[in-house]
């Protein structure tokens, strides 16, 4: 089977196990194989194993955590691809957070040059970000996602139960790249995140909010898979919100991605009044309003310099600039913002000064 489309079908569903049992039937007996990680083997697949081996599936489990992205995770689902007879007309079915559908979805993507693969994605910031787009990687000497390639899942199965035994966290981190697909693309869908109530989640409710998420990324990615142009609206928040996490990292205190893109979007409004003409009062309650969900990280102005080369690494400069997607108003972008190292630190600095409520 190849995958002809530009982007997956994406499926929102209740019963994620009706869906996967037709993906499994288009491919032979012993050819399909599942990935997953050791948190989410733990609570999810005691009700999934009597399905999985009624169907002949084996699996490989991965350790769980942001630590594990790197090759030596890949190579033990290389090795247990290879180990079981997997070719390039098997499917493999990668269930779990981000780390692990950006893991799996590489050694699928790279594995006899290529298999099919299908996410389930179970926790928010999967769900909304990390599974639609064609993106996979690894992280790879100290840097996140240094290695990766462009390869589309066949299907992502969206469904929110998964995110019954997610916390808090890991709920608002995820929150937070919904909150820049509103920013980037659509005032509505940033009106109804404000008034989701999400200390009384409707999971309803939730997977239809998730929908109009996920067809942001996609209006995007369609329009550019290879990332020449406007999907690069897609990094609002992340040029200055991946030097945060790293940073934070490196100082043995680590945050979640989603709270180091809220920290990264308050920065980068700072910069689009500023370069955009932003309005500024708007910047203001949209500050205020990250703060109140997110806190911030607390930064010294010695560390600027060390955010400031962080940002350098960014995969999505060119010859050496510095390079933010920004916006003139709410739902709609300027990409290639070239900043100078003196106005970076202006924001750095406004940031640094801010009191959370």
């Amino acid at each position: 089977m190849g995958n002809s489309n530009i982007y997956s079908k994406i499926i929102y569903t209740r019963s994620p196990q009706t869906e996967l049992r037709a993906w499994i039937k288009k491919y032979e007996p012993g050819k399909v194989f599942l990935a997953t990680e050791k948190k989410v083997d733990e609570i999810w697949m005691p009700q999934f194993d009597d399905f999985f081996q009624s169907e002949g599936i084996k699996k490989v489990v991965i350790p769980a955590g942001e630590n594990n992205k790197k090759l030596e995770s890949v190579e033990k689902i290389w090795k247990f691809l290879s180990q079981n007879g997997a070719d390039r007309k098997s499917l493999l079915i990668n269930i779990g957070g981000g780390m692990l559908t950006d893991l799996a979805g590489f050694a699928a993507s790279t594995f006899k040059r290529g298999l099919d693969f299908l996410n389930v994605p179970t926790t928010l910031l999967s769900q909304v970000d990390a599974s639609v787009g064609g993106k996979t990687g690894i992280n790879f000497n100290g840097l996140k996602n240094e290695v990766g390639t462009f390869k589309e899942p066949v299907a992502v199965i969206i469904n929110t139960d998964f995110l019954k035994t997610i916390d808090r966290e890991n709920f608002i981190s995820g929150y937070a790249e919904m909150i820049k697909h509103g920013l980037i693309k659509s005032p509505e869908h940033l009106d109804e995140l404000k008034i989701f109530d999400f200390k009384n989640i409707d999971y309803n409710q939730l997977q239809e909010i998730i929908r109009h998420s996920v067809e942001v990324k996609k209006y995007f990615v369609a329009n550019d898979f290879q990332e020449g142009g406007i999907r690069k609206a897609l990094n609002f928040g992340h040029t200055a919100g991946h030097a945060f996490e790293s940073l934070a990292m490196e100082q043995n205190r680590p945050v979640l991605h989603g709270y180091a893109v809220a920290y990264g979007m308050i920065t980068e409004l700072f910069l689009s009044e500023i370069k955009c003409g932003f309005p500024l009062n708007e910047q203001n309650g949209l500050i205020e309003w990250l703060l109140n969900i997110y806190g911030k990280l607390e930064i010294e102005k010695f560390d600027f310099e060390r955010l400031f080369e962080l940002m350098t690494h960014d995969k999505k400069n060119e010859s050496g600039r510095i390079n933010f997607t920004l916006l003139p108003k709410i739902g709609e972008i300027a990409i290639n913002q070239n900043c100078e190292k003196e106005l970076i630190f202006d924001a750095l600095n406004f940031y640094k000064n801010l009191k959370p409520a």
